[in-house]
């Protein structure tokens, strides 16, 4: 069977902080109230001409000087977003461009917070069979624009950034032991942005008027009991499925969405917080960039050490859930 590797990371965060008391000036809320149900500080904003692409080359030239290759040696671009720089061409075409990967084939994934562990999943599965070699697995958002400033309990949740992955079959790196990935479509009205697609067209000063544009977050409270209980039960599942349980796992790096679903996650576990590696609280929620950031973070300030069993998790809008082993 082939080894499967991530032999290099990088991440990209914006220079401008936006934190609780920048908010303040603008919502009714303090940086107390923001801190104790979400457990966010600080988040980082785009600059404002910047795209998605343009975060997502930077994290991306990271990861491949950490993997030691050119972009002529990737040979497939996966860009996991919901904050394309356009809906056509796909942003993953951009970054093709803007990396001058010119022997890749790219396209994007749109599966919300769990977007880079399914883009983990085809590059795996697509090195596995033969069909690819060198897979820049990549995931990033401008979360700040496709939220209402208005609406106090969603939009202090969310941040810009971008992370990446060079995945390829290699004897060296953390080696990708199993990924999964799952679905619920009967649960996609909880949290979803419901102008934009062929349901709204064409797009009219009613649809914006009505805040349809904007990314919308419903019935949160059944949310966070489905959260918990999916990425729980996606992390078991990657454990159990390479003959582990979670107490021999290392570190749980888990999508950053609040400080209240990852503390009842650890609790359902039943491992300690410190076996949780979190960024939420100078970084916000970024969606699909919280994992491959935080993944990169911890490859490169140390937490992570050789042979480390990792579980990657995250759940998110469609509804979409998914987890990785890897073992470092």
């Amino acid at each position: 069977m082939k080894k499967i590797g991530i032999i290099g990371t990088g991440s990209y965060l914006p220079e401008k902080i936006m934190t609780n008391f920048d908010i303040e000036k603008f919502l009714d809320t303090t940086d107390e109230w923001i801190y104790t149900r979400t457990g966010i500080k600080e988040r980082r904003v785009a600059e404002k001409d910047a795209a998605t692409s343009d975060l997502c080359k930077i994290a991306s030239e990271r990861a491949m000087k950490m993997a030691g290759i050119k972009a002529a040696d990737v040979d497939l671009i996966i860009l996991a977003t919901i904050t394309p720089d356009t809906h056509c061409p796909a942003g993953a075409n951009w970054l093709e461009a803007k990396l001058k990967c010119d022997n890749a084939v790219s396209f994007d994934v749109t599966a919300a917070c769990s977007g880079f562990l399914f883009a983990l999943h085809l590059a795996d599965k697509l090195i596995r069979a033969g069909a690819n070699k060198k897979v820049l697995v990549v995931a990033g958002e401008i979360m700040t624009r496709v939220v209402n400033w208005k609406e106090r309990e969603s939009c202090i949740l969310w941040g810009d950034g971008a992370g990446a992955a060079i995945v390829t079959e290699s004897q060296n790196g953390a080696e990708v032991l199993s990924t999964h990935i799952h679905t619920d479509g009967a649960g996609g009205d909880t949290l979803l942005m419901p102008g934009g697609g062929s349901k709204t067209t064409p797009i009219s000063y009613e649809s914006v008027d009505k805040g349809l544009h904007f990314l919308k977050m419903i019935e949160a409270n059944k949310s966070f009991k489905v959260a918990v209980n999916r990425f729980a039960g996606a992390c078991e599942e990657a454990a159990a499925a390479n003959g582990y349980t979670i107490s021999d796992v290392d570190l749980i790096i888990p999508h950053q969405a609040n400080i209240r679903i990852l503390q009842a996650m650890a609790k359902k576990l039943d491992v300690p917080m410190d076996k949780i590696y979190m960024t939420i609280e100078k970084y916000g929620n970024i969606s699909s960039a919280t994992v491959p950031i935080a993944l990169d973070e911890a490859a490169r300030n140390g937490t992570l050490k050789k042979d480390n069993l990792v579980v990657l998790s995250a759940f998110g809008g469609g509804l979409t859930w998914g987890s990785s082993l890897l073992r470092w």
